[in-house]
C-alpha cells in the first residue's frame, strides 16, 4: 500500500511534476540500456527512419506515462494505484532507453510530447473512473495494442540497425509481462467500441509522432 496521504492539490502537482519530467527531462533507466552501442546506419534515409520509429516509440512511452499516471489518480483501491505506478516506473527505462537511442541516431524527440502527455492522463483518468476493473482492462489492452506496434516496427527497422532492434525486442517482451499482471490483477473486458477507439488514437499518434 502507498503509505502517502496526499491531498487532491498534492496529486496534481505530482501529476504536473511527473508530466514535466517525461516530456522534457533526461531520463535514466534502471536497467542498462539493452544491447551495445553500434555505428548509426551510414545510408542517411535510414537512419532517419530508425529515428523516426524510435521516436514514435519515445512518444509512445511519454503516452503510457500519462495513461498510468491518469488511472492512478482516479484508481478506487491502493493496491491498484500501486499496481500504475509500478508499471509506469518500468516503463521509464523504455522511455529512457528510446531517448538514448535518439541521441546516437543524432534525432530529437517529438516536439509534441506535452500534447501526448496531457491527453493521455486525460483518457487515463477517465479509464480510471469507469471502475479499477476496468482500468486494469484498458492497461491489459493497451499493452496488446503496444505489443502489437512494437512487432510492425520489428519488421520496419532497418536490418543491421541491431541496437534499435535490441531495445524494441526488450520493450515487447516488458510489455507483454504488463498485460499478463493486468489480467491476473482482475482486468475486465473493455467494451468492443473502445480497443478500436485505442487503435485509432495511436495511429493518429504514432503517425504524427514519426516526422515532428
Amino acid at each position: 500500500m502507498d503509505p502517502r496521504v496526499l491531498s487532491p492539490l498534492d496529486r496534481l502537482l505530482e501529476l504536473a511534476d511527473a508530466g514535466l519530467r517525461a516530456s522534457f527531462a533526461r531520463p535514466s533507466g534502471s536497467r542498462p540500456t539493452p544491447g551495445n552501442p553500434a555505428p548509426t546506419p551510414v545510408d542517411s534515409g535510414l537512419r532517419r527512419h530508425s529515428a523516426g520509429l524510435m521516436r514514435v516509440n519515445h512518444a509512445g512511452e511519454i503516452a503510457a506515462q500519462g495513461l498510468y499516471h491518469g488511472q492512478a489518480l482516479t484508481a478506487r483501491l491502493p493496491e491498484t494505484r500501486a499496481a500504475l505506478r509500478k508499471a509506469a516506473a518500468e516503463e521509464g527505462d523504455h522511455l529512457a532507453w528510446c531517448r538514448e537511442r535518439l541521441d546516437e541516431l543524432g534525432s530529437q524527440p517529438s516536439l509534441l510530447n506535452p500534447l501526448w502527455y496531457a491527453g493521455s492522463v486525460a483518457i487515463g483518468a477517465l479509464a480510471g473512473l469507469a471502475g479499477d476493473r476496468m482500468s486494469l482492462g484498458f492497461m491489459a489492452e493497451t499493452e496488446r495494442q503496444v505489443e502489437g506496434h512494437l512487432a510492425d516496427h520489428l519488421q520496419r527497422l532497418p536490418a543491421d540497425d541491431t541496437r534499435s532492434r535490441t531495445i524494441v525486442q526488450q520493450m515487447q517482451a516488458d510489455e507483454i509481462g504488463h498485460g499478463r499482471a493486468a489480467v491476473a490483477a482482475g482486468a475486465a473486458p473493455l467494451p468492443e467500441p473502445v480497443p478500436k477507439l485505442m487503435h485509432l488514437a495511436a495511429r493518429v499518434m504514432t503517425g504524427t509522432a514519426y516526422w515532428i
